[in-house]
């Protein structure tokens, strides 16, 4: 008996956790569909299917360049994009776009996804898919904390989480670490801000490559 409960939760376990995984489908630059265009270098492109659809995330970003509005080639930006759409047997239909940039920047400058923090959920398990992404922004001459956010969506619901990575100072001092979460998360279930947590706590230090 013992053992046929033991495999009942185990079991349940597993199936939950599958639950919380959406089968994403890696595609290159040549799958994706005409008609769709992105600026810059691609980062991340993927299709899935879940009750809203067939869906198909785009991240991409520009390089360094002069700032249009710039007073001389000192200053320059960067940008960041993510696009989402719904793809049908005759149209496709963008639900919506994630734009940042730091632009007019005469020092270090830096507009980046976090490394291998892009990915694709289902936590409530209501059918409708979360897309999570993670970046860093900055604009500096020193050793400070940068800018970071979540920013996740799910359907065209948009919810935010915004503050600055920790950096060590020296000395085993480190400066920043602090979030904000918008309304939409906080209003939101409990397994949303937890998820955001574990994404933020495990990339909040500082990396240099």
């Amino acid at each position: 008996m013992k053992k046929f409960i033991y495999l009942f939760f185990a079991f349940n376990s597993l199936f939950a956790s599958a639950q919380e995984k959406i089968a994403l489908t890696k595609l290159t630059k040549s799958d994706i569909p005409k008609g769709i265009s992105y600026k810059g270098t691609l980062k991340e492109a993927v299709r899935w299917t879940d009750e809203s659809g067939v869906n198909l995330v785009i991240t991409c970003k520009t390089e360094e360049a002069v700032s249009k509005t710039a007073p001389s080639e000192d200053y320059r930006e960067k940008y960041l994009f993510a696009h989402h759409y719904l793809l049908f047997e005759d149209s496709i239909r963008q639900t919506w776009k994630v734009t940042d940039y730091i632009k007019e920047c005469p020092l270090d400058i830096a507009a980046d996804f976090v490394k291998n923090t892009f990915q694709v959920t289902d936590l409530d398990k209501d059918g409708i898919a979360e897309v999570w992404m993670m970046y860093l922004l900055t604009c500096t001459g020193d050793v400070s904390p940068a800018e970071m956010k979540i920013i996740m969506y799910e359907g065209t619901q948009k919810h935010a989480m915004r503050g600055e990575n920790k950096v060590d100072i020296g000395n085993g001092e480190f400066v920043g670490g602090d979030y904000k979460f918008d309304k939409a998360f906080n209003q939101a279930p409990g397994a949303f801000r937890d998820f955001a947590m574990k994404l933020w706590n495990a990339n909040v230090k500082a990396k240099w490559y």
